[in-house]
């Protein structure tokens, strides 16, 4: 197989997205810059260490342009937030 045929690999390509909110907030909907559309994506609650993340909220598929509609919104209290990690 010749080094042409494999596809360009970018130089930084983020694991995860960290959402976290200064007010309470109502998320049924958000952007993940650069997720092809048809990715599935797993929400998770954000830790006091944004390193770790345990409790699963919910799982999506990115639509078209990133956009995530959750079938059920987040409740998100301030000062807390989620962490979305797109599948591989």
């Amino acid at each position: 197989m010749s080094e042409s045929s494999f596809p360009p690999l970018p130089l930084y390509y983020p694991r995860s997205f960290l959402f976290r909110f200064t007010e309470d907030r109502r998320v049924a909907r958000f952007h993940l810059q650069d997720v092809a559309p048809g990715t599935r994506v797993s929400v998770f609650r954000l830790e006091a260490d944004p390193q770790q993340w345990r409790e699963l909220l919910a799982t999506a598929v990115a639509g078209a342009g990133g956009w995530v509609d959750l079938l059920e919104p987040l409740i998100v209290r301030a000062g807390q937030g989620f962490v979305v990690v797109p599948e591989a």
